[in-house]
């Protein structure tokens, strides 16, 4: 077996997490989320985290559980509308938020992963986004420049992965899990389905194995439902 794999989230996080350090997770609202990695984050007991992320979960469940135990100091995000714990900490000012446009955020995670320090963007401008950025003027348009993001650590879930950390996202499952992956000292990656090295056609990989350090099976992953919709059944 490759180095690579550990036998559980605890020991992938083992030695890695320390307090007061950067993490992105991947996911869309609870959508491809790393649920098992977060799960061994609260138990690292690490505190004063900084995580990037689309959201912060829901109460109870994904990224919610660390505001739980107060283990996440600041959060850069996109949307967190669906956390009430989140709104109660950040409106007591117990929480730090820097609010990103959802296109933004995912190119800033981009640049970072590409080693592009910073880029130009009409989105925000004349806004309360743009305060305290840089503006220029190019072809008679205004743009607001926008750091690129990098973390020490990425927790990435995938839908398939082999022993040499090559992986595979399932349709929206895929969100923004490749674009972290490498944009971190440090890739952790959670996999439903893991297959030999070589088993993977690799016109069908979506994250070479390269920005992956560290991978954990998880079988029977769950997938959960933010807010289940449905409609009387046609008589």
């Amino acid at each position: 077996m490759s180095k690579k794999v550990f036998p559980d989230a605890k020991a992938a996080l083992a030695g890695a997490i320390k307090d007061g350090m950067t993490l992105m997770a991947g996911g869309f609202g609870l959508c491809g989320i790393p649920d098992i990695l977060i799960e061994a984050v609260r138990e690292s007991g690490a505190k004063d985290l900084t995580f990037i992320s689309n959201n912060a979960g829901i109460d109870g469940a994904g990224l919610g559980i660390l505001l739980e135990t107060r283990q996440i100091k600041k959060m850069i995000s996109s949307y967190v509308g669906e956390n009430k714990l989140f709104a109660q900490q950040f409106l007591a000012g117990e929480l730090e938020l820097e609010f990103t446009p959802q296109g933004t955020l995912a190119e800033r995670i981009r640049a970072g992963g590409a080693g592009i320090p910073a880029f130009f963007t009409k989105t925000g401008v004349g806004t309360l986004v743009a305060e305290g950025k840089e503006e220029r003027v190019f072809d008679g348009e205004r743009y607001i420049m926008e750091r690129g993001l990098f973390a020490d650590i990425s927790l990435i879930h995938a839908w398939k992965g082999d022993t040499e950390g090559n992986l595979v996202y399932r349709k929206t499952a895929r969100n923004f899990n490749p674009m972290m992956a490498s944009a971190s000292r440090l890739t952790i990656a959670q996999v439903e389905h893991l297959v030999p090295a070589g088993e993977i056609d690799p016109d069908h990989m979506h994250t070479p194995g390269i920005f992956v350090k560290r991978i954990v099976h998880v079988t029977n992953a769950a997938k959960r439902i933010e807010q289940r919709t449905t409609r009387k059944r046609a008589a």
